[in-house]
């Protein structure tokens, strides 16, 4: 299918889906998720995502953090930092020990069991992100936590899989190694912090003395595409670097209009291309075809990441009702997990079995977060 035609038919499916599951009370993202399912080989098979879509729908999710930064209280994120820490180190301890101890019970050999459990690891916000800015629930102490814990989480992912990939390749790993990688995760944090606020609002300033038309809104998306290339640099994830860059403009004079602007030319265009194209690239048939261990694995996927955040929320003093609401909003995996288990698969460990498994886990993990995240919020 020509490009432009498949552009247009992702975009006319992303409203009319999204429309369609707002009217059954359910979250607009996943009636966009549902609609790439329905387009893609699970059933239709009508568009094939090529390198350019994909780009557009990598915009989508930087754009998407972007917003989920600008729309951050600043105030309620630096209340939770030590809570973030703790409910994000349980919510990658308790996977990790689920995904092992089940594929060893399973018969499967070491190293591919810690991939496995790595893989459980990890977290992306992407989508939880957008169901929170959907509910108006994102500028909350739990919507502050989710996001927070979702940085650390980061860092933690990168961390374990540096970890795994040096004891697959080298037989061991050197403390050296993981201390580089966390020297440059925090030279890119404090830079940020120290210069990064001051540097982003003096450009913004000097943006209004170029008169041509939405010059503020170019120079803001053009702090979002640097920092995010600054965090894939510093060996962590773009999403994060998008959504830091958004906490930094928020802090900034032109803030409501910016994110004014950010919300249409997002949800015009980039953001619904990300996530019908989650649906899109999702081939449910893997599912049946990785059998029961792919349910069972896929369960405990989500059980660990309700468990281990929630109990990090209730030590952290949150009520009960809002550590289930914070464990829920950890559990997707979406690019994150995708990326991992790319990277065992690459590295010889995880075979094409194994992979399927992983990328079953990572679909179920996606599909399942949307309406559990409504159920969580709904008498709020």
């Amino acid at each position: 299918m020509d490009v432009f035609l498949e552009i247009a038919v992702i975009l006319i499916t992303a409203k009319l889906s999204g429309y369609l599951s707002s009217r059954l009370g359910l979250p607009a993202a996943l009636g966009q998720i549902i609609g790439g399912i329905i387009l893609g080989p699970s059933l239709l098979d009508f568009v094939t995502y090529d390198e350019g879509v994909k780009l557009i729908a990598d915009l989508g999710v930087i754009m998407l953090l972007f917003l989920a930064g600008l729309e951050t209280d600043v105030d309620e994120f630096k209340n939770v930092g030590l809570p973030a820490f703790l409910i994000a180190s349980l919510g990658v301890a308790i996977p990790f020990l689920f995904g092992y101890a089940i594929a060893i019970k399973w018969g499967y050999p070491q190293m591919q069991a810690l991939f496995l459990g790595g893989v459980m690891t990890a977290t992306s916000v992407s989508l939880t992100a957008n169901v929170l800015m959907e509910l108006k629930k994102l500028r909350t102490r739990v919507g502050a936590a989710i996001l927070a814990a979702a940085v650390v989480d980061d860092v933690l992912g990168i961390i374990i899989l540096t970890i795994l990939v040096a004891v697959n390749t080298k037989g061991t790993v050197y403390v050296q190694d993981i201390g580089i990688i966390l020297a440059e995760i925090a030279a890119f944090f404090i830079i940020s912090a120290l210069l990064g606020r001051e540097a982003v609002k003096r450009l913004l300033r000097t943006s209004h003395k170029i008169n041509l038309p939405e010059t503020v809104t170019t120079v803001a998306m053009a702090i979002m595409l640097v920092f995010a290339y600054l965090a894939k640099h510093f060996q962590i994830a773009a999403i994060t670097g998008a959504y830091l860059a958004g906490i930094l403009v928020a802090g900034s004079d032109d803030a409501r209009k910016i994110t004014d602007k950010i919300v249409t030319i997002g949800y015009a265009f980039f953001i619904p291309i990300f996530l019908v194209g989650v649906g899109a690239e999702t081939n449910v048939r893997v599912v049946f075809a990785a059998g029961i261990f792919a349910f069972i694995y896929s369960f405990l996927a989500v059980l660990g990441k309700v468990l281990g955040c929630s109990v990090g929320a209730l030590l952290s003093k949150f009520n009960p009702k809002e550590a289930l609401q914070i464990g829920i909003g950890m559990i997707p995996r979406m690019e994150v997990g995708l990326i991992m288990a790319n990277i065992g698969l690459a590295e010889g460990v995880l075979d094409r079995g194994a992979f399927s498994i992983a990328i079953a886990m990572v679909m179920a993990t996606t599909l399942v977060t949307p309406p559990l995240l409504k159920w969580a919020f709904a008498k709020d």
